[in-house]
């Protein structure tokens, strides 16, 4: 009985043990990524194609590569969003959390915390890219496809440019060759 006893109190610390870890683990707070002085120099010479030339003309790069760390501090850098938004590189998705608090107005749950994740699958494919939904977790439940107006599975690019042709659609990435997302970084090439 003793032997049975002492199983079940290891049993038991063991599970509220991981339940407090798990609980921590999904409430844990989105740190802003703040970029030192160094890194955010590194960050500007790679973006430093995309503006605008001196009037010493020297013709650019066609690569930029940014790390997940980058470019949740340019997030951080230039919008109001590093403490709210996340990103993290998967192969060829895209994963966002967030977190924001909800209008005092909103029935029920006004002035809670919404906290969420998001998965995005990346590709390029034969007629362009694709930007497709996988999944939309808030509160750790995964909401059905039909809370999401059906989006899950749809070309984004393709739903959301002008009277749904995928060629305006398209126009978003116009001069960009390919694009690449993997937990090493985001890499764009260029076209000529």
């Amino acid at each position: 009985m003793k032997k049975f006893l002492l199983i079940l109190a290891i049993v038991v610390v063991t599970a509220v043990i991981g339940l407090g870890i798990a609980w921590w683990w999904y409430n844990r707070p989105i740190d802003p990524v703040e970029l030192s002085e160094r890194e955010l120099a590194v960050v500007e010479e790679k973006i430093e194609p995309l503006a605008p030339a001196e009037p010493v003309y020297e013709k650019g790069g066609k690569t930029i590569l940014l790390s997940e760390r980058e470019v949740n501090g340019l997030l951080n850098e230039y919008t109001q969003l590093g403490d709210q938004l996340k990103f993290e590189f998967a192969t060829d998705a895209l994963h966002a959390r967030f977190e924001t608090i909800l209008p005092a107005d909103v029935p029920v749950v006004g002035g809670k915390k919404l906290k969420g994740r998001a998965r995005f699958f990346i590709k390029q494919e034969a007629d362009g890219f694709s930007l497709a939904l996988d999944d939309v977790t808030v509160w750790g439940i995964s909401l059905p496809n039909d809370w999401l107006a059906g989006m899950k599975g749809k070309n984004l690019i393709e739903e959301f440019s002008p009277a749904g042709n995928a060629q305006q659609g398209e126009a978003v990435l116009a001069g960009v060759d390919s694009l690449k997302i993997s937990p090493k970084g985001l890499e764009i090439q260029l076209k000529e």
